[in-house]
């Protein structure tokens, strides 16, 4: 079943002075339309409840809510679907479990991730990174540039995978037109917009490229 998925992704993420749900109304009322909610600090009650809260903003301004990892809470919340950071997790069991109504997204640093994911067949789209340094999710993966993009859509192209790939990792409004130009289809973004002077002015900038 093909669903819809945006060419921009909003995360939130765990900050001292914004809460996840300012976080969130911040950015929808920006114009993002696809909320990914990135709590990695509380207990499931917790965000159980914070989630409903934001599903509840998303729900008023029309937008999909999709939640990090935390697949056996899809059940409780209202969220569409879910973003498995971990490139080990089981995607055909995870599917199985959340069903095919829910949308499920998978990552990857290569060609080779992308490859494996896209025979299992259970992902509906790639967040394949990281584009370069972040601060949001530390780890020592090769940053993959412009040029890293370049030679795995190439890849995807003569091995004729369709499944929609995401930048991730260090987006900076800067990068957005080569990003495009490129032809990743779609792009995913955390600090260039929540540690920005002007949050929505941000998103609003990122989505004159990746609308």
């Amino acid at each position: 079943m093909k669903k819809f998925i945006s060419r921009f992704h909003y995360l939130s993420q765990d900050l001292p002075n914004r809460s996840h749900t300012e976080q969130v109304l911040t950015a929808c009322e920006a114009g993002a339309n696809w909320i990914q909610y990135r709590c990695l600090s509380k207990s499931d009650k917790d965000l159980i409840s914070e989630i409903n809260q934001i599903a509840m903003i998303c729900d008023d301004w029309g937008a999909t809510l999709i939640i990090t990892n935390h697949y056996h809470l899809l059940d409780k919340v209202d969220a569409q679907g879910v973003h498995m950071e971990n490139m080990d997790a089981n995607l055909g069991k995870i599917r199985s479990i959340i069903t095919e109504e829910k949308t499920l997204g998978a990552s990857a640093i290569s060609f080779t991730d992308i490859k494996r994911i896209a025979h299992e067949g259970a992902a509906d789209y790639i967040g394949c990174g990281p584009f370069s340094f972040t601060k949001t999710k530390i780890n020592d993966y090769p940053l993959l540039g412009i040029e890293g993009y370049r030679a795995i859509l190439t890849e995807m192209e003569q091995a004729n995978i369709k499944v929609p790939i995401l930048a991730v990792g260090g987006i900076k409004i800067e990068d957005a037109a080569a990003l495009h130009q490129e032809g990743v289809y779609g792009i995913a973004v955390s600090s260039a917009v929540n540690v920005a002077e002007d949050p929505k002015s941000a998103i609003k900038e990122f989505r004159k490229y990746f609308a």
